[in-house]
Order: C-alpha cells, then structure tokens, then sequence
C-alpha cells in the first residue's frame, strides 16, 4: 500500500509507538493495566478471536479466560 492511506497508517503507528515509549517509563504495573485492557478490546473487536493467539498469562492479565482450544 502506498500513497495518503499509508501515510495516514503510518503515521498511526507512529504515534503508538510513541505513546507506547511513554508508557514504558511508568509504573510497569500501570503499564500491564494498559496493555491488558487493550487486548480486551481487541479480543472483544475480533469477536473472541484474539485469544487463540496470545499465551495463557497475557489472557489472564486481560481478564480473557482460556483460548477454546484449552477448554475441555
């Protein structure tokens, strides 16, 4: 993809990756709050499809319960 939408994503990205450098200064636990409540929001926008992909610790953190693969 080339041209003003990449620019756009880009620049996205960009500035996460900046506000991600932020976050990394501050308290780690403040920071495990973050990144776990926006995995649930991810998860939550891929319909529960996140999960499968992320160790079981992370999804624990996120309040995400096993991936259904786990489940019996």
């Amino acid at each position: 993809m080339t041209g003003p939408d990449q620019a756009a994503t880009d620049d996205d990205a960009t500035e996460l990756i900046a506000q991600l450098r932020e976050l990394a200064g501050a308290d780690p636990a403040d920071v495990r709050q973050v990144v776990a409540e926006v995995l649930a929001a991810l998860d939550r926008a891929a319909g529960g499809a996140l999960r499968e992909h992320l160790p079981e610790a992370i999804r624990l953190d996120a309040g995400l319960g096993p991936a259904a693969s786990a489940r019996s």
